[in-house]
């Protein structure tokens, strides 16, 4: 039995902890958590590229190269996976576009790396300094993938080119640490304010379209000029452009869809929730069964198939999110960055 003096504490504390207990049941608190621990994921990745890039550069071999790539393909699919959140943090300092400078239909990428060689471009504060589209994934990719510059006298493992390509790789560890130690510092922030519930289903309706529109209509002809062309999606160089795109609907079922499920549940649409958990599911199939390039499928008819099959299901995924989850929590789209170039 409580002391007497308790007694009188225990409905107090009630009081107390009850916000505390649902707040920690929120759908924003599982956003925050699981959008911490993406970043936080980013963040490791980029330091394990970093330093695989160093000893590379420090003891060049076929094998130390393979590392490199194969870092470098994992830090940039985490990325993806976590791409779709557009608020918060990395809207600071055009993080996103220092991250993964893109779309780049001027070629930026390649004559920034050829001026940043010429320079003898070798430290971050260098890459600092000389603009985000020396600073990310492409333009590490471009060092590593390209046909040409893997073919040019400097090329991988040339001593100013491993320079450069080990200072973009800092830099880019610094920009993803920062990052996932400043959405550590939102986190109150985004907690307590109730607008960032809409923003961050906002957020997924953005990622949804941006993949739609830009990487997967624009490169298969179905927007503006209709002729396939593999080098307006993301990622061509490497041939990761459907990888890419794996791991984006991969992250928002990871990050957005836990959060998003727990929202409509307790709003009682539980039909909903299973009906995107379902379309979740379907879209990861499709994207199973075609291969990490973008290239193969827009070759072949019978392929390109395929190509469709995944654009009518990720079309899908996109209704199921803004034309019937959007409407039943009450959230209307404000304007979009992807709305005009």
């Amino acid at each position: 039995m409580p002391m007497p003096g308790l007694r009188h504490l225990i409905p107090a504390l009630a009081i107390v902890i009850a916000p505390l207990l649902q707040a920690a049941e929120s759908p924003r608190a599982q956003w925050q958590t699981d959008i911490a621990a993406g970043y936080e994921t980013l963040a490791e990745h980029v330091i394990d590229l970093h330093q695989t890039t160093q000893t590379y550069c420090e003891a060049p071999s076929p094998e130390n190269r393979a590392h490199v790539e194969n870092a470098w393909k994992s830090a940039f699919l985490q990325w993806q996976r976590v791409r779709f959140v557009d608020f918060g943090p990395i809207e600071q300092n055009s993080r996103a576009w220092q991250i993964q400078f893109w779309p780049d239909t001027k070629n930026l990428v390649a004559r920034k790396v050829g001026f940043a060689l010429d320079q003898n471009t070798a430290d971050e504060q260098q890459v600092a300094e000389a603009g985000v589209a020396l600073q990310g994934f492409p333009a590490m990719e471009y060092l590593l993938f390209d046909t040409r510059m893997n073919q040019a006298d400097d090329a991988l493992p040339a001593e100013r080119t491993c320079a450069l390509l080990t200072a973009i790789a800092g830099h880019l560890a610094a920009t993803t640490g920062s990052l996932s130690a400043d959405w550590q510092r939102f986190s109150s922030h985004f907690l307590e304010t109730d607008s960032y519930t809409a923003r961050t289903v906002e957020a997924g309706l953005n990622g949804l379209e941006i993949l739609l529109d830009r990487r997967l209509a624009d490169p298969m002809g179905l927007r503006g000029t209709p002729k396939r062309n593999p080098y307006l999606g993301d990622a061509w160089r490497s041939g990761y452009s459907l990888a890419a795109i794996r791991a984006s609907i991969q992250g928002m079922d990871r990050y957005l869809r836990p959060g998003l499920d727990r929202l409509l549940t307790q709003q009682g649409h539980q039909e909903l929730a299973e009906k995107l958990d379902k379309q979740f599911e379907s879209t990861l199939e499709e994207l199973d069964a075609l291969p990490d390039a973008l290239a193969p499928s827009l070759e072949d008819d019978a392929k390109y198939r395929g190509l469709q099959s995944l654009f009518i299901e990720v079309t899908q995924l996109e209704q199921v999110l803004e034309n019937r989850i959007a409407p039943a929590l009450g959230i209307r789209r404000g304007f979009n960055s992807s709305d005009g170039d």
